[in-house]
C-alpha cells in the first residue's frame, strides 16, 4: 500500500493547475464579521478569507460545498482573530489587521519584495499576489499547512503538518516530509526526531519521472505491481488528469478535485471531491494508508502504552504500573508519570534495594530500541534479569524478549500492546504499594490493574523456602543482632570523636555542623576576602579542617530576631534539601545576635559574572544546560525535596557554578528567615527587584509561579547575555529586555537580540519562547516548572507567546 500512496502522491504533485482566475485590485478588503468576507475563484469551488473557528476567525482557503473543507490556513498557530478583523490588499503585500483582544495585538503580513499590483484565487485551489507584470510574486502553494492539491509541490524541506481536530486547524501531532536523503514520504509524530525510530509511515514506491503531456493532460509513470482500480500495462501505471476535469467519467458535467490531506489521526488519504452540473458535490475516499490507531507513533504520551481494543479498532492509552496520568486531558495523548520519587532508591543508603522496590511485568508490550535506546542488552535468564533490574537504581524499566534483558531509562515513549508479541515488559514499584514476585509464566496470570494484586512464582517451592527459613533463621539472627552492636559502636564513636573535636572540620557522615563564631572567624581570616554580597547580606571564602577545604560562609543580616531553637528548625529544614543543582548548607553558627550559614563553596563565581564578565564563549548547547540544570533545582525545591520551598529571589547573582560549570542555585529557603513585617522581600532596588514578579509590589500571596517569572527574566538574560534592564543601549525600547525580546519575536527579528557567530536559531527560538511565556504578568499563564523543563527540552509543543504586557517597576 505505501506503494500505492507515492503513486496518489506524485498524481496530485504533477496534475496542473487550474487556468481561470477571478482578478482582485489593491485596496480590496475582507472583513471577518461582514457581509464580504471572502474571495472566490471564477468556477466558485474554491474561497479565500475568513472562516468561523471556535469563538473567533481564522484566515484560509477552502473548498466550497455543503460543509466547507478547508485545506489551507495562514498564521494556523495564532489565537483566533476577532469580528472586527480586516485582509487589506495593499502594494506591499497583503495585511491582516487583528483588533485589540484582551490587552494583547497581534499584526500579520505577507510582504513582497516589489510592488503589488493585483491578487488572485485561482481555480486550482492556489491564491496568488501579482506584479504589474502579472509575475507571481507570492503563493499559498508555497506554505502547506495539512493538505496539498493539483498542480502543488511536496519539495524536499517542506511538509504537511496535521491539524489539532477537525474543528481546529492549527497545528497538531503529525508530520509528513519528503525525505531529503532518498525521497519517500514519512510521517513522524511532530517533535521527534527525523530518525527511523520515530517515523511511523514511509513510501517505498520506485518512482519512475517520466512526465508527458497527453491530450492536454499531465501524465507519470511509477513502478507498482498491484492497483485495484485502473488499468495497468504490464507493472507500470499511466494516470492522466488534471484538478477540473477528469478523464473518463461517465458524465460530461461532472468535474472533480482532488486533494491528499494529512488527517487529524495521522493517516494520509487522498480524497474526490465530485461536482455535479446541478450544483451538488459529494467526497470519496480514493485510498489511505489505513494504519491503525496504534500504528500511529505518539498517539500515546510518555509513559504511557496504546491497546487497540474495541472492534472498530480505537485506541486505549493506559499509564504503565506504578504510574499516574500527568494530566487529565482525556485519554488519547496521555502523559504519565511515576506515582512514587524517582530517586528513593539513591536515597534509602541502608536499605537493601532489592526490599525496596518490587517488580510488576506487564504481558505482550513492545517498542522499538530506536526510538527509546537501552542503555544495556544482556543475555541472561529471567531471574537474573529481575536480580539485575532490582539492583539498578538508574534503570526504571525492562524489556524481557528471547533470553535478552533490556535496561531502559525514562521516559518511555511509543509503546504498543499486542497479543502477538511475545515479550515482557518489567516495572518497578516500592514494596509498600503492591507486593509481587515475577512469575515463570505469567501469561496464565491476571495482569495488573489498578488493584493490588499478588502473582505466584509458580518455580519455587513453598516447602523449600520454609526449609531454607528455618534451618538459617538462628544463625542470620545471631548475625545481624551481632551488625546491629559493632554498627552502633562505631557510628556512636564517630559521632563522639566529632563532637569533641575542633580540628578536624565537616565530614560526609555529619549531615549538618554547629561551629563557633571564633572557628569561623579564625578560618576566614578575620572575615577579610569577600566573594559575593546578596539581599541577605555578605559571603567570605575560608578553609577548614586539616586538608583546608575551602567553604563559604556567609553573614545573615536583616533576619528576625528569634530565638536560637526556632532559627535552628528552620536552618534544620533547609539542610534537608539535597540536590546536585542546589548549593550545599554544611553548617551554621549562633553567637547572640550574630548568625551565619556555612556552604560548600562553589569555585567559578555566579551566573551574573559569567554571563556579563567573563570572556568565555559559550555555546548554545552551554546556554541550555545552564538554563536546565536552574529549572531542576526548582523542580526540586517545588514539588520534590521534603520541604516545599519557594526562593523568592532567583537571580543570576545567586546562580553559582561549579568547577563544571554545573548551575547551583544558593539563598534558598532564606526568605522563610526575613522579618515578620517583610515577609516577602525588602523593598528596596538592592538589584534584585528587576527579576520579582508584578505580585510583589501588589502584596499579593506569593506561590511556586513568583519562581517561574524570576527565572523567565534569567534564561532571557542567559539567551541575549545582558542585564534585564539595560540603560546603555541605543534606543528606548531595548532598556527592559523582556519588552525588548518580544518585540524582536513578533516581529520575526530574533538576529537583532544577538551578534555573536554560530547561533543556532532553533535553540534560541525555543529558549526566547519559554521565557516570554514565563514573565508574563498573569500568574495563570505562567507554566509550570515541570512544563518548562520539557518545552526547553523540545519534548513539548510551545504555543506562540503573547506580550508580557510588562509594567515599568
Amino acid at each position: 500500500m505505501a506503494s500505492v500512496a507515492i503513486l496518489l502522491f506524485i498524481l496530485m504533485l504533477f496534475a496542473k493547475e487550474g487556468t481561470g482566475e477571478s482578478s482582485i485590485k489593491v485596496g480590496s478588503l475582507l472583513s471577518a464579521g461582514g457581509n464580504h468576507s471572502s474571495w472566490a475563484s471564477s468556477s466558485g469551488h474554491f474561497a479565500f478569507g475568513f472562516y468561523q473557528q471556535g469563538d473567533g476567525y481564522a484566515v484560509g482557503i477552502w473548498l466550497v460545498g455543503a460543509q466547507n473543507t478547508i485545506i489551507w490556513t495562514a498564521n494556523r498557530d495564532s489565537l483566533p482573530l476577532c469580528s472586527n478583523s480586516t485582509l487589506n490588499l495593499t502594494t506591499t503585500g497583503l495585511w491582516l489587521f487583528p483588533s485589540r483582544r484582551e490587552g494583547q495585538v497581534r499584526i500579520s503580513s505577507i510582504e513582497t519584495d516589489t510592488v503589488t499590483s493585483s491578487a488572485s484565487m485561482l481555480d486550482s485551489g492556489n491564491f496568488v499576489l501579482y506584479n504589474a507584470s502579472h509575475t507571481v510574486l507570492w503563493q499559498s502553494f508555497d506554505y502547506p499547512t495539512d493538505t496539498i492539491l493539483g498542480g502543488q509541490n511536496l519539495t524536499t524541506y517542506s511538509k504537511l503538518v496535521s491539524s489539532k481536530s477537525k474543528s481546529d486547524h492549527s497545528s497538531g501531532r503529525y508530520v509528513l516530509r519528503m525525505d531529503y536523503v532518498d525521497d519517500h514520504l514519512v510521517a513522524y509524530p511532530v517533535n521527534s526526531p527525523a530518525t527511523a525510530g520515530a517515523a511511523y509511515w514511509a513510501s517505498n514506491a520506485n518512482i519512475v519521472h517520466s512526465r508527458h503531456k497527453v491530450s492536454g493532460f499531465f501524465c507519470f509513470a511509477v513502478d507498482v505491481p498491484d492497483f485495484y482500480s485502473r488499468s495497468m500495462d504490464g507493472y507500470t501505471v499511466h494516470i492522466c488528469f488534471n484538478n477540473s476535469i477528469s478523464p473518463g467519467k461517465k458524465s460530461h458535467n461532472m468535474s472533480s478535485i482532488y486533494r491528499a490531506t494529512l488527517d487529524v489521526d495521522g493517516n494520509l488519504r487522498l480524497y474526490e471531491h465530485q461536482f455535479e452540473g446541478n450544483g451538488s458535490s459529494r467526497v470519496q475516499i480514493l485510498w489511505s494508508t489505513s494504519l491503525k490507531k496504534c500504528q500511529i507513533k505518539g498517539v500515546c504520551g510518555f509513559n504511557s502504552y496504546c491497546s487497540n481494543v474495541t472492534v472498530k479498532g480505537d485506541a486505549v492509552c493506559d499509564c504503565f504500573p506504578g504510574f499516574v496520568p500527568y494530566n487529565s486531558s482525556g485519554n488519547l495523548t496521555l502523559d504519565c508519570t511515576l506515582a512514587h520519587t524517582e530517586d528513593g532508591c539513591q536515597s534509602s543508603e541502608n536499605q537493601n534495594t532489592t526490599n525496596f522496590y518490587k517488580i510488576v511485568p506487564l504481558e505482550d508490550v513492545y517498542w522499538d530500541d530506536d526510538s527509546n535506546n537501552p542503555y544495556l542488552v544482556k543475555q541472561m535468564k529471567k531471574e537474573e534479569c529481575v536480580k539485575s533490574f532490582l539492583e539498578d537504581c538508574d534503570c526504571m524499566a525492562v524489556l524481557y524478549s528471547d533470553g535478552k534483558c533490556k535496561k531502559y531509562t525514562l521516559p518511555l515513549t511509543y509503546v504498543i500492546r499486542n497479543q502477538s508479541a511475545s515479550t515482557v515488559a518489567l516495572f518497578k514499584r516500592p514494596s509498600g504499594i503492591v507486593p509481587s514476585l515475577f512469575p515463570n509464566n505469567s501469561k496464565h496470570m491476571p495482569q495488573p490493574g489498578p488493584g493490588p494484586m499478588v502473582i505466584v512464582d509458580n518455580k519455587k517451592s513453598l516447602i523449600m523456602i520454609l526449609a531454607f527459613a528455618l534451618g538459617f533463621i538462628s544463625l542470620i539472627s545471631l548475625v545481624l543482632a551481632v551488625s546491629i552492636f559493632f554498627t552502633y559502636k562505631r557510628k556512636a564513636y564517630r559521632y563522639t570523636t566529632l563532637y569533641t573535636s575542633e580540628s578536624l572540620g565537616f565530614t560526609d557522615e555529619c549531615s549538618l555542623r554547629s561551629f563557633s563564631f571564633d572557628e569561623l572567624e579564625k578560618s576566614t581570616g578575620g572575615f577579610t576576602e569577600e566573594i559575593g554580597r546578596g539581599s541577605f547580606g555578605a559571603v567570605y571564602r575560608g578553609t577548614i579542617g586539616v586538608s583546608n577545604k575551602s567553604i563559604a560562609v556567609k553573614r545573615l543580616e536583616r533576619i528576625a530576631d528569634e530565638g536560637e531553637r526556632e532559627f535552628r528548625t528552620e536552618i534544620t529544614a533547609i539542610a534537608r534539601t539535597h540536590h546536585r543543582n542546589l548549593v550545599k548548607l554544611i553548617g551554621f553558627c549562633i553567637n547572640g545576635s550574630r548568625k551565619l550559614l556555612v556552604y560548600e563553596y562553589v569555585s567559578n563565581g555566579s551566573l551574573a559574572s559569567l554571563l556579563l564578565k567573563s570572556e568565555k564563549k559559550l555555546s548554545w548547547g552551554e546556554r541550555l544546560k545552564i538554563a536546565l540544570d536552574v529549572a531542576r533545582g526548582v523542580l526540586y525545591l517545588h514539588e520534590e525535596c521534603e520541604v516545599r520551598i519557594i526562593h523568592c529571589n532567583i537571580n543570576p547573582r545567586n546562580i553559582l557554578m561549579d568547577e563544571a560549570w554545573t548551575a547551583k542555585i544558593s539563598d534558598f529557603g532564606l526568605a522563610r528567615l526575613l522579618k515578620t513585617d517583610h515577609s516577602i522581600m525588602k523593598k528596596e532596588d538592592d538589584g534584585t527587584s528587576k527579576y520579582l514578579a508584578p505580585e510583589w509590589q501588589k502584596d499579593a500571596p506569593i506561590s511556586v509561579k513568583f519562581d517561574i517569572y524570576s527565572f523567565g527574566m534569567v534564561l532571557l538574560e542567559i539567551v541575549c547575555r545582558r542585564r534585564s534592564i539595560e540603560m546603555n543601549v541605543s534606543s528606548a525600547e531595548e532598556i527592559l529586555l523582556s519588552s525588548w525580546v518580544y518585540q524582536c519575536f513578533a516581529a520575526g527579528q530574533l538576529n537583532k537580540l544577538v551578534t555573536e557567530e554560530g547561533v543556532d536559531w532553533i535553540l534560541l527560538e525555543r529558549m526566547v519562547k519559554v521565557g516570554l511565556w514565563c514573565v508574563q504578568d498573569k500568574p495563570s499563564l505562567r507554566p509550570s516548572i515541570k512544563n518548562v523543563i520539557l518545552m526547553l527540552q523540545g519534548l513539548k509543543d510551545i504555543p506562540i507567546p503573547p506580550s508580557p504586557a510588562h509594567h515599568p517597576k
